[in-house]
């Protein structure tokens, strides 16, 4: 099993949940996050006054998924939320030991 989260814009979330479920995803989890990469934030301009704005609105999507579904939902990730733009975001996938349904008690593959 595979956690992958995927750092996206929040505009593109919509995109991505229809092509996660499109491959079969069937349950993921999303957070509101703020961050920079290689953007840097960018200056605003309010009430006549310049102020940074460091840390960018992002969407961070998490889901745990059987190793092979893994490369079928970074594929749709990427289509999904590509702009070509800069700050389209980042995609992390990261081994799970263990995963268990609280409910039923079930393991493993069974639980995700």
């Amino acid at each position: 099993m595979k956690k992958v989260e995927a750092i996206i814009k929040p505009f593109k979330l919509d995109d991505v949940k229809e092509a996660l479920q499109e491959v079969g995803v069937q349950g993921l989890s999303v957070t509101e996050v703020k961050g920079f990469g290689r953007q840097k934030g960018h200056t605003e301009l309010y009430r006549g006054a310049e102020y940074v704005v460091d840390f960018l609105p992002k969407v961070k999507v998490e889901m745990v998924l059987p190793d092979d579904m893994v490369d079928a939902a970074i594929e749709a990730i990427i289509a999904a939320a590509r702009t070509d733009k800069i700050g389209d975001g980042k995609i992390f996938v990261s081994p799970v030991e263990q995963a268990i349904r609280i409910r039923t008690g079930e393991t493993g593959e069974d639980a995700v």
